[in-house]
């Protein structure tokens, strides 16, 4: 299927990238019975898609309405227009209202694409009108990838952020539940393994679940859709230029096996094939400084941006360049690209300071809050921001996960790769000793630290209301009270982490 069939270089559609956004393009398209052709500049498909969560936010969803949530077309508009505030155009909005919940119910009905609603995870700005507790989002469940058939070892893996131990697959409600601690997470835990453990065929091929989850399944089920669609994926192609014909756009022009093809495009050409973070050129032209390619927590090598330079050079619009859906990461010895770091920071017993050792950020904030934050106090401190520290104590140490570091529980230190230590933690058993290890001044995090004791008695965050809304709790531990965002850091050894 992804071999290039080069007999054929005219499609109705071209479709430059194979995350979901365009292989769903794709599959909407061939369901109009268009030919569809699919280039991908990677030897895997998938793109940033395959490694995230790969939850959709789908406001008035039928999966909502059957299990009787009230939402409507009007809340909806209201949440939109608060939330992105100036930037929102009022046509875009509204062609997304109307359009979104109609595309995933046809989706969902025409193909292998299953979701799930996430019933209680809040939308990411729960203070503003037309906001819901839950309901709007979206999450894809698991999907049996041996239906890929020879499609397998070309899909993207998952990140090791997303799977339970780095190879079992879960999805983001069993996720949820083991990372919050809710009632039953143990035995949720033993039943996820003993699957994987007991599937003894598959293990004799991979050491990887069958199943795929969050992106992995979304993915992996449009890519099966769209074999079952005879819909050509070409992969090692790399994107090159766009082919004009006046003002209009008429084709792409490709570099594959050694040869640059011109490929010609009917109806038009649709481009999926993600933002800019791995060229460095345009994010200093573009993004807040400092910023660096090797940060980013997508695949090394791809979204270089091609696909905007070249709309850029016959006159495309543009607009927010300076803005990104970014996350903060966690760089790891001996992987080749940063992991995320998500729902780690909203865990009681944690904060993230700068090198002053002053916190500055709500830290279970919605991850693009979070990195704005970063910037803005990086400009204001002078460059003191960026990078950032986690810090956490011997108790966080061995209830919680951060970044690859499983809970002492399961993975004490004595088991922790020996390289990752003073390259991916620092471990001290002071306070003052461990600011000394790490940079950051030990008045400032003493200060802090004392500071943020004092709030997790009385349950109120009083610099950054930490735990004040249903988003930040939804990623609290449930057992912790007054506030579950929130705990002491008092026992040592203390550890930290460079975001």
């Amino acid at each position: 299927m992804t071999a290039q069939v080069q007999s054929q270089s005219s499609y109705d559609v071209i479709v430059v990238g194979s995350g979901a956004g365009a292989m769903t393009s794709a599959l909407f398209a061939a369901d109009q019975g268009l030919s569809v052709l699919i280039v991908e500049k990677s030897d895997k498909y998938g793109g940033t898609s395959a490694i995230s969560g790969g939850g959709i936010w789908i406001p008035n969803n039928h999966y909502f309405a059957a299990i009787g949530g009230r939402d409507s077309a009007e809340l909806s508009m209201q949440y939109l227009k608060a939330a992105t505030g100036e930037h929102g155009d009022p046509v875009r909005l509204q062609a997304y209202l109307d359009n979104a919940a109609p595309m995933i119910k046809k989706l969902t009905a025409n193909s292998r694409v299953r979701y799930a609603v996430a019933d209680k995870y809040p939308d990411y700005y729960p203070q503003l009108p037309g906001a819901l507790p839950g309901g709007r989002t979206l999450d894809p469940e698991l999907f049996d990838t041996s239906l890929l058939e020879e499609e397998l070892p070309n899909l993207r893996k998952p990140s090791p952020s997303t799977l339970l131990m780095g190879r079992i697959a879960w999805t983001a409600r069993d996720a949820h539940k083991a990372m919050a601690r809710s009632f039953g997470w143990q035995w949720l835990i033993f039943r996820l393994m003993a699957r994987y453990k007991m599937d003894f065929k598959w293990r004799r091929k991979s050491k990887y679940d069958r199943r795929a989850a969050l992106g992995s399944s979304l993915v992996a089920s449009l890519r099966r859709s769209l074999m079952d669609r005879n819909v050509p994926l070409w992969l090692n192609t790399d994107f090159q230029d766009v082919l004009l014909d006046g003002d209009r756009v008429c084709g792409i022009k490709v570099a594959t096996g050694g040869k640059i093809l011109e490929l010609k495009a009917r109806r038009g050409v649709i481009f999926g094939s993600g933002g800019f973070e791995q060229n460095q050129t345009l994010r200093e032209k573009f993004l807040p400084q400092p910023t660096k390619a090797g940060w980013s927590a997508t695949p090394p090598g791809n979204n270089t941006g091609a696909a905007l330079e070249a709309g850029l050079n016959i006159g495309a619009a543009t607009a927010l360049m300076d803005w990104a859906w970014w996350a903060p990461t966690i760089a790891v010895p001996g992987e080749e690209k940063p992991r995320g770091v998500f729902a780690e920071r909203a865990f009681p017993g944690a904060i993230v300071v700068n090198s002053l050792g002053h916190r500055f950020v709500n830290e279970a904030a919605p991850y693009l809050e979070f990195v704005d934050a970063m910037y803005k106090d990086n400009q204001k401190t002078g460059g003191r921001t960026v990078p950032s520290w986690v810090i956490f104590d011997g108790h966080f140490r061995f209830h919680y996960a951060m970044g690859p570091l499983m809970p002492a529980q399961v993975m004490p230190d004595s088991r922790l790769r020996k390289e990752w230590l003073n390259t991916l933690y620092w471990k001290a058993d002071s306070l003052e000793q461990l600011a000394l290890q790490i940079g950051v001044d030990g008045a400032g995090l003493i200060s802090t630290v004392n500071k943020v004791n004092e709030y997790a008695k009385t349950g109120v965050d009083l610099d950054f209301e930490r735990g004040a809304n249903v988003f930040d709790r939804y990623y609290g531990d449930s057992n912790i009270k007054p506030n579950p965002c929130l705990a002491p850091l008092r026992k040592g050894p203390y550890y930290a982490m460079r975001l």
